[in-house]
């Protein structure tokens, strides 16, 4: 075989020669206007290089294709290299173009194409070979981790040439402050490339996915991903809402424990005060949540809620009070009579559609949301005040004009002691009224 392949070679070299000589001796005008036209190709490893030879002006002169250690691969149509992995794909005059298939890193280098004019011509194209980089690994992570605890993750990929590029990625935020490193792998071609990512762990980092993404121009625009999803257990954090922000007697109440942690903790503890709940029929707790059934005022206290892990305990704590049921009464009106004495009236009046007439204050339950009515116990009050005020002004004008009338008929008789007649008599009082004025009496 390897004698075989030497006369073939040695063959192509001859006829070369001899093809050069042929050329010398038929040199045609626009020879000089010949030269071959090649590109530098680049090609994934695995992939397949396209290698082209072309030439505009050509006088029926051989094209030949050969690899970076001088060996022809093609002359013209013929297949001068015994590689099953390199076809032709075009011959011409004009051009010359061969395939090499499932390229390796030892393929990468310089190929040339020669024009067989006197002198020969040549172009050079040079084969770049991309070493893909192998799906990282992200290394460094146990489970679980505790809160407050210091990661240090690991991403490392091999094979890529040229190096290829790591980044760190953190709820789809990239993270900056890495540390690269770069080393040559053992066939001096590749790099192995690792990435080095440190930080300090808290509970929001619990569920989060780390992202090692691998950026290399072998990949399409497609770049390898290794992803890790953190686990971080810390204590209990415990809030309490209760169902209603202002209880009121009678009234029921929810308490809720809203704990977490990890591992979540179960059950929770209910405490009033520092000691157990007071009345358990009445104060049930079910799950997180204490449920009073109704309220009154020796419930008022501190209610506490404590929740338990692994990892820790914490506690929220909750102050109950009891409030009134608001009195439904109407306000009481004062008023102010003539006399040194105070009068306080308390009037309610209420009309109802039925013949009752019993005085009620309590709203209609199905009386639509925000329509209200007249005040009737206020209209009431003003009516029985106005009645009261009247009565009051007649009784003290009645009394008034009878002790008038009193004390002219007494005035009279008094002066019909000395008087023959009546009108005598009523001049002899009037005249006693003279030294009767430091007697009066004054009425209200």
């Amino acid at each position: 075989m390897i004698w075989k392949r030497s006369a073939v070679l040695r063959f192509y070299s001859v006829c070369g020669l001899l093809l050069q000589a042929a050329a010398s001796k038929n040199k045609v005008k626009g020879s000089q206007g010949q030269f071959p036209l090649t590109q530098n190709v680049t090609v994934v490893e695995g992939g397949t290089a396209i290698l082209t030879c072309r030439v505009d002006q050509n006088d029926n002169t051989s094209l030949q294709w050969s690899n970076p250690a001088q060996q022809t691969l093609y002359f013209d149509d013929k297949k001068a290299l015994r590689d099953n992995r390199i076809e032709l794909v075009r011959a011409s005059w004009h051009e010359l173009s061969i395939s090499v298939s499932d390229v390796s890193l030892s393929d990468e280098g310089q190929y040339t194409c020669s024009l067989f004019t006197m002198p020969v011509k040549t172009s050079k194209a040079y084969l770049t070979v991309l070493g893909v980089p192998e799906k990282p690994q992200i290394s460094g992570f146990s489970s679980p981790v505790m809160e407050g605890d210091l990661m240090q993750l690991t991403c490392k990929t091999s094979g890529s040439k040229p190096a290829a590029d790591i980044r760190w990625f953190k709820n789809d935020k990239e993270i900056k402050d890495v540390k690269y490193l770069k080393e040559e792998d053992a066939n001096r071609k590749t790099f192995t490339v690792s990435s080095t990512l440190d930080f300090r762990v808290d509970r929001s980092d619990d569920g989060v996915a780390v992202i090692c993404r691998v950026d290399h121009e072998s990949l399409n625009a497609t770049p390898q991903v290794a992803m890790q999803v953190l686990e971080i257990h810390y204590t209990p954090s415990v809030k309490i809402i209760p169902s209603t922000p202002f209880p009121q007697e009678g009234q029921p109440l929810i308490l809720t424990c809203e704990s977490k942690g990890k591992p979540l903790p179960e059950p929770v503890l209910w405490t009033k005060d520092g000691g157990e709940l007071p009345d358990p029929d009445r104060m049930v707790v079910s799950g997180r949540e204490l449920n009073i059934l109704f309220l009154n005022k020796t419930d008022n206290g501190t209610y506490r809620c404590e929740a338990t892990n692994t990892i820790g305990q914490s506690s929220a704590e909750y102050v109950l009070i009891v409030h009134d049921v608001p009195n439904t009464l109407p306000p009481t009106t004062i008023i102010p009579s003539l006399t040194t004495a105070t009068v306080t009236t308390t009037v309610a009046i209420t009309t109802s559609p039925t013949t009752s007439a019993t005085t009620s204050n309590i709203r209609d339950p199905n009386a639509l949301a925000g329509q209200t009515g007249p005040d009737h116990a206020l209209i009431g009050g003003i009516v029985a005040v106005v009645v009261f005020v009247t009565l009051c002004s007649i009784f003290l004008l009645g009394r008034y004009l009878a002790r008038h009338k009193g004390t002219y008929l007494t005035n009279e008789a008094k002066g019909a002691e000395d008087a023959p007649d009546a009108d005598t008599a009523i001049i002899n009082a009037e005249g006693s009224q003279v030294n009767a004025e430091e007697k009066k009496e004054y009425f209200i």
